[in-house]
């Protein structure tokens, strides 16, 4: 099934809509990954954009982004697959995305983990980089929701709110889940609109991203962005995972898998954002700027350590202006590291010794003509 025609009541909108959105060849393109896609760009122009916001050089990023994307969709799916409701058949559906299947906190913790190894391989600053990742995920996450609009899954139990959705898909599944769900005391009737959940998600995804883009000249320490998204997305992911009957579960327990990492996040965040926000109560954050891989290499070679590097480039308030980040960021870029070692050998070499010359020292005596005798 391809195609649904999706009906919000209260609102008076009937919608249809077909999940495939070009065909080339023989190969059907989904709405679901162009979507996703679109969000992945969107969220990576965001962050190289104001990477020399952060002290991170985009150009390292790169590297970066690579690693934690590929690894983020593997984790992604490897997290679906491990807590999903049915067994795989065989490998190929395992990894098989073209039907769906995949989970926002398994990428999360993949794009965590191995971005931040990748972040120590590359020599880029981990915690300004999260931060700068946490705000690409909100862009990310609040598109890549309409996939699920298109694919329509992803949605809640029955409501006769004003945004209460209903589809033949929505109806199918109902139809099918309905006695399992009755057994873990959800009662559902497949004939009534439901909780749009993926249109919930979608808006408290992108106003976290409006919140934390006004507060991100704020900041008082690097990862505090980071943090900031760990406890907005997370309560909103604990409600917003209640009302879905699509939840994956811990085996055994019962308990909804997304509804336990949400709020681990928020009270370990919540935790986090305390003590450190006494700590640096009253210290001025300052943004070590960035230098570019080729830029330090040349540095190196011209004998400086990086800690000179760093002390050359400098640092600028969190508050200023990206304009004056890249400004300063494109300065950095075409200094002449050769020359700024020797002026710094020069400045530190020792001045040279000379021996004094002593006051009142005895005159030498004048020696006494010789006599005839």
């Amino acid at each position: 099934m391809m195609t649904n025609l999706v009906q919000f009541p209260r609102l008076g909108l009937e919608l249809e809509i077909d999940r495939v959105a070009f065909t080339l060849g023989n190969m059907n393109i989904y709405w679901y990954g162009i979507i996703i896609a679109a969000g992945l760009l969107l969220a990576l122009a965001f962050a190289f954009h104001y990477a020399a916001d952060f002290g991170v050089d985009a150009d390292r990023l790169v590297d970066v982004v690579l690693v934690g994307t590929v690894c983020a969709i593997v984790c992604a799916r490897a997290y679906y697959v491990a807590f999903a409701p049915f067994k795989y058949d065989s490998i190929w559906d395992m990894i098989n995305l073209r039907d769906g299947g995949i989970a926002i906190y398994g990428a999360v913790i993949g794009a965590a983990v191995f971005g931040g190894l990748a972040c120590k391989w590359r020599k880029v600053p981990v915690l300004p980089t999260f931060d700068l990742v946490a705000m690409g995920f909100f862009i990310g996450q609040g598109m890549g929701r309409w996939g699920n609009f298109f694919n329509q899954e992803a949605f809640g139990t029955n409501t006769n709110s004003l945004f209460g959705m209903y589809s033949r898909s929505t109806h199918e599944y109902l139809a099918q889940w309905q006695s399992t769900l009755a057994e873990q005391g959800v009662m559902v009737d497949p004939s009534m609109p439901v909780h749009p959940t993926f249109l919930y998600e979608s808006v408290w995804c992108f106003v976290g991203f409006f919140a934390l883009w006004a507060f991100m000249k704020k900041r008082r320490y690097n990862g505090q962005i980071a943090l900031l998204y760990a406890v907005w997305y997370g309560a909103g992911r604990f409600w917003i995972e209640g009302l879905r009957t699509d939840s994956l579960l811990i085996p055994g327990v019962g308990l909804r898998v997304s509804q336990v990492v949400a709020l681990v996040g928020v009270v370990a965040g919540l935790v986090l954002l305390i003590v450190l926000g006494r700590k640096y109560k009253n210290v001025p954050f300052q943004v070590q700027l960035a230098v570019s891989g080729d830029a330090l290499k040349q540095a190196r070679a011209a004998g400086l350590t990086d800690a000179q590097v760093a002390s050359i480039a400098g640092k600028l308030p969190a508050g200023a202006s990206h304009a004056a980040f890249a400004a300063q960021t494109a300065q950095i870029a075409q200094t002449n590291w050769a020359a700024r070692a020797a002026a710094l050998e020069e400045e530190n070499a020792p001045a040279e010794e000379t021996a004094p010359k002593e006051e009142n020292a005895p005159e030498t005596a004048e020696q006494p003509e010789a006599s005839d005798e």
